[in-house]
């Protein structure tokens, strides 16, 4: 099987060593995906405005994979607060609804950087 990479053009990428996203076959995994536009945080302050934007991102990574939200089977979303679950819900629920797919949400210690209030990774399968 042919492995495509999916970058976002951050310099992380290259420093750390990884990808945006991952496609296998008809297996696409998206990495943890923060609220980081370049260098400018979205949302600070603001966990659903945070939710939404990685959603989007996740969205337009998927694409660029060949995949869409409605192949992502499992979501993994880790939050610095748990008691802000409801906004992270809110914005997961505008995306998948219907989708409905499996789905974790953790509460961890801290982030990369301070003022991110979550991180998502997805798993999708085209079919």
């Amino acid at each position: 099987m042919q492995k495509q990479l999916i970058t976002s053009g951050t310099k992380w990428e290259d420093i750390v060593g990884y990808s945006r996203a991952v496609r296998i076959g008809n297996i696409v995994e998206v990495a943890g995906t923060t609220a980081m536009d370049g260098d400018q945080l979205i949302g600070k302050g603001d966990i659903y405005a945070q939710s939404k934007f990685i959603f989007q991102k996740i969205e337009k990574a998927l694409q660029q994979a060949g995949a869409s939200m409605t192949d992502v089977v499992r979501t993994r979303m880790y939050v610095t607060d748990i008691s802000r679950w409801e906004e992270v819900g809110k914005a997961h629920g505008e995306f998948f609804k219907t989708i409905k797919p499996a789905s974790t949400m953790v509460e961890v210690s801290g982030l990369v950087n301070p003022d991110m209030l979550v991180e998502i990774e997805v798993t999708a399968v085209v079919e």
